[in-house]
């Protein structure tokens, strides 16, 4: 397939080639945003997909029908991505907008309207299992090798997409210059209602309780599991290599104890610790 072997360089991150060009990153980052834009920001793995289909659900009112037959990249195409251009539906009173890209690349653009934004959060040690089952599944993306060897690499912020905790931390940082609301995929699994009222109130449409009650079914893990316009089972296996797993996983919490050893436990703690120690992350999640 097309650049599937290509790692692009951009502001000092690197990117899969065969879902970015040069081009692609730099219309990105000089996108002319609307006031009416939501932009949901999110690292990868952290809960992007959920967050797509939650907005999909607020915006049509509780209609399924557009969840279920328009693929979310569709939905909320990715800004950074060579299709965004194609893809985006300029007519739309609300442009869903979705992106990996970190604050320091988007927010200069973003700070010249009144763009909303939904940055997603999720315990980074839950994110670096999924981003490492993921790699597996990714055509596009390297070999992870072994799991200790691709944790060594996510802590230092080497793996595609660059660091968590920069990104974290830079989307963090524009509590003041922009119009953000931060949620935790944490937050999500504990109370998706309150959660999706939240939201909704921030956009500016709050959902009366049929809408709820919807939402609530629609996108619960298992909907979305077997839902062919979320579940990325629509990407040829040559993309995705559908015979090393499922995109959505497993969908829990804290699924990183099943994984981490207590010497890569306490390695990640350290480095947690030291990076966002004063970030006022306020997470929900237990680092050890």
């Amino acid at each position: 397939m097309d650049r599937m072997e290509v790692t692009e360089t951009f502001a000092g991150i690197s990117l899969p080639g065969h879902l970015h060009t040069k081009e692609s990153l730099h219309f990105a980052a000089t996108f002319p945003f609307r006031d009416s834009d939501v932009v949901i920001a999110t690292y990868p793995k952290s809960g992007t997909t959920w967050m797509q289909e939650i907005l999909t659900l607020l915006y049509s009112n509780g209609d399924v029908l557009p969840a279920r037959t328009i693929p979310n990249w569709v939905r909320a195409p990715w800004l950074e991505q060579i299709y965004f251009k194609d893809t985006l539906q300029d007519t739309a009173g609300h442009r869903l907008i979705t992106s990996h890209l970190p604050a320091r690349v988007l927010a200069p653009a973003l700070q010249q309207s009144k763009a909303k934004v939904i940055y997603v959060s999720r315990n980074p040690k839950d994110v670096a299992v999924s981003f490492y089952h993921f790699h597996r599944l990714a055509k596009f993306l390297p070999d992870p090798g072994s799991f200790d060897a691709f944790l060594v690499q996510f802590l230092e912020g080497r793996v595609q997409y660059g660091s968590w905790f920069d990104h974290v931390k830079g989307w963090l940082g524009q509590r003041q210059a922009l119009d953000i609301i931060y949620i935790t995929y944490e937050e999500l699994h504990q109370d998706l209602r309150g959660a999706a009222e939240r939201l909704g109130a921030f956009l500016g449409c709050p959902p009366a309780p049929e809408t709820l009650g919807s939402l609530e079914q629609h996108c619960s893990f298992a909907a979305m599991r077997d839902n062919a316009m979320a579940n990325y089972s629509l990407i040829p296996c040559e993309i995705m290599d559908h015979s090393q797993g499922c995109f959505m996983r497993k969908g829990v919490v804290g699924d990183w104890r099943d994984h981490f050893s207590p010497q890569q436990s306490a390695r990640f703690d350290r480095v947690y610790q030291q990076e966002m120690g004063d970030a006022g992350l306020g997470a929900p999640w237990p680092v050890a």
